[in-house]
């Protein structure tokens, strides 16, 4: 087979392709105006048809709807959805910027932080006094009043100092009847002396009367004996005399001996009372009692332990609570006590709080720390530091604020303007 032959049949196998692709495109008019559809020759040739054919249709179908001037209604239509599209990015731009400025108008009224948490006094309750647990009387987290029972310690060692104390008391008493007694003994010397005195002092008045009248008579009646005589019992007057005083002086010295040994029975008997007193105070002690109201936490006793003094037992957190803030320095310029604050605490976000500044710390939260930063060095770099600032509730009985803890994250707003 030459050239010619070999063109010949490929111009008969491309003119038979066109011609199948042209056949299913062709479609009879029925006589009301519809298209007949297919035959089942067309369809078999449809489903023949290889890619080369799609594509020349689909080619020709583009050009038949141009052809028709279905092109030209859909440029206007572009340029409708244009016009659309900018418009509502230009509303929502606006919409925005409104919002936006709105928003900044409201929050420069107001200073809030996220670094805040729920805080309260926790009491550490720690025995006063050793001994042997007996009973705990509470549990973790149950509420308790003022004096309540938490444990009691065994009391044994105590009542028996109460008992020694007591038995102290009554011996400094004895002493101090003693020494009462001896003061009255002494002071009945002192009277007795003091009438021995008066006494010798007018036996020596009268022995020197007689010696001075008979010195007066004249040798001749008086004689030599009974003048030595009564010169004798001068002398002896005075001596009991002396000898009187210095026994009134001895009984004075035993009065003043005697009332010094009373105060110190006295004194005694308020020692050994005051030792009655710490005995009974320790046994006291010996009940652990709660010092304000408040809740159990972190119990750390239980019965048959052996305490000793200072034993942290449990910590105690009282109803009352408030929020530390720890605001930003920046955050301070318009800030006083006694603005109102808006309060959220995360645990609770559908509940609100109001409260109010209480005070603010005179230093900040790192200058307190237990490691100051030091700052006299050379490669310092500035930090922004905070300061925290006490809010204090102000509605306190509600159920919202009962269940407040402390340690719960909360986030503060300040109204400054």
């Amino acid at each position: 087979m030459d050239e010619t032959d070999r063109d010949v049949i490929e111009r008969d196998e491309a003119g038979a392709r066109d011609r199948r692709v042209e056949e299913p495109a062709r479609e009879k008019t029925r006589p009301d105006g519809g298209r007949e559809p297919r035959g089942r020759k067309a369809a078999v040739n449809d489903a023949g048809r290889g890619k080369d054919a799609g594509e020349h249709g689909h080619r020709e179908q583009e050009q038949d709807r141009k052809s028709h001037g279905e092109g030209d209604e859909s440029e206007p239509w572009s340029r409708t959805k244009k016009l659309v599209v900018w418009g509502v990015l230009g509303a929502v731009l606006l919409v925005g910027v409104v919002v936006a400025v709105l928003w900044w108008l409201h929050a420069r009224q107001f200073e809030t932080t996220d670094d805040a948490f729920i805080d309260a006094h926790a009491q550490r309750l720690a025995p006063q006094v050793a001994g042997r647990v007996r009973r705990v009387l509470v549990v973790d987290n149950q509420p308790v009043n003022d004096g309540d029972v938490l444990v009691e310690i065994d009391p044994s060692d105590y009542q028996v100092q109460v008992e020694q104390a007591q038995a102290a008391v009554a011996g400094a008493k004895g002493k101090v009847s003693q020494a009462q007694a001896q003061c009255q003994v002494a002071e009945a010397m002192v009277e007795q002396a003091g009438a021995d005195l008066e006494q010798a002092k007018v036996s020596e008045a009268n022995a020197k009367a007689q010696l001075g009248r008979y010195e007066g008579l004249s040798q001749e009646a008086r004689s030599q004996q009974q003048l030595e005589d009564l010169r004798a019992a001068a002398k002896n007057a005075e001596a009991q005399r002396v000898a009187v005083e210095k026994k009134l002086v001895a009984a004075r010295a035993q009065v003043d001996l005697a009332q010094s040994q009373e105060r110190a029975a006295n004194a005694d008997v308020a020692a050994a009372q005051a030792k009655v007193e710490q005995a009974r105070l320790n046994l006291s002690y010996a009940s652990v009692r709660a010092a304000i109201p408040g809740r159990v936490t972190n119990l750390q006793v239980q019965a048959g332990d052996y305490l000793a003094v200072g034993q942290q037992l449990m910590v105690l957190v009282p109803d009352e609570v408030w929020v530390t803030a720890n605001y930003k320095e920046t955050q301070l310029a318009r800030m006083r006590v006694g603005q109102e604050v808006q309060i959220k605490v995360d645990a609770y976000p559908d509940a609100e709080f109001r409260g109010r500044v209480d005070s603010i710390q005179k230093g900040s939260g790192a200058w307190f720390s237990l490691l100051p930063p030091e700052n006299a060095t050379g490669n310092y770099v500035k930090v922004v530091q905070r300061v925290p600032v006490k809010i204090v509730f102000e509605d306190r009985t509600s159920d919202a604020y009962r269940r407040l803890a402390r340690g719960m994250s909360a986030s503060p707003k300040v109204r400054v303007r």
